[in-house]
């Protein structure tokens, strides 16, 4: 995974595999401030920080990718995947233990050609034992598009909702 920018509300990340090309949309993750398996673990101003930093990358992605006119994103809380009793650890798993919270940004494009993600469509997504085949062809956002979408956020964590320019750090690499 690798981390575009980073906050008090936490940081917004290239995810570790990608459920949408980048020409339907493209995807990024934004995780909280520190690792909580759910959102009410988090205290009142590390939520309001990390909703923050969530809305300011979804716009973002709006207004930067070419790819999303006309279109919209889908945040989307998951980790479902992490307790099905095939992923690492083997085996049964519990909630509290084993999922860690971390928001899908899901750009939409009203001229997506992936049968999972028509535009108008809820999305489709794989059963756990389907997903790396799934996922295997689907390219993430290029490095360009990424340095854009982290300016363009931290533009809209300063103006827009006030957040301190000393709090944040852009990833350049």
């Amino acid at each position: 995974m690798q981390t575009l920018l980073t906050c008090d509300g936490g940081t917004l990340n290239v995810p570790p595999f990608v459920m949408i090309d980048r020409e339907d949309g493209g995807n990024l993750w934004v995780l909280p401030p520190r690792e909580v398996w759910d959102r009410s673990e988090l205290t009142r101003d590390e939520l309001i920080q990390w909703s923050l930093l969530v809305a300011a990358s979804g716009r973002a992605m709006l207004e930067v990718l070419p790819q999303l006119k006309g279109g919209v994103v889908n945040y989307w809380e998951a980790g479902n995947w992490a307790l099905n009793d095939a992923s690492p650890p083997i085996g049964p798993k519990v909630g509290h233990i084993h999922k860690k919270v971390h928001m899908h940004l899901i750009g939409r494009s009203p001229s997506s050609t992936d049968n999972d993600w028509q535009w108008g469509e809820s999305p489709s997504y794989p059963m756990y034992k389907d997903a790396e085949r799934w996922m295997a062809k689907k390219q993430p956002l290029t490095f360009d598009e990424c340095r854009n979408i982290a300016n363009k956020t931290a533009e809209l964590l300063i103006d827009k909702y006030t957040v301190d320019r000393s709090s944040l750090t852009l990833i350049e690499n």
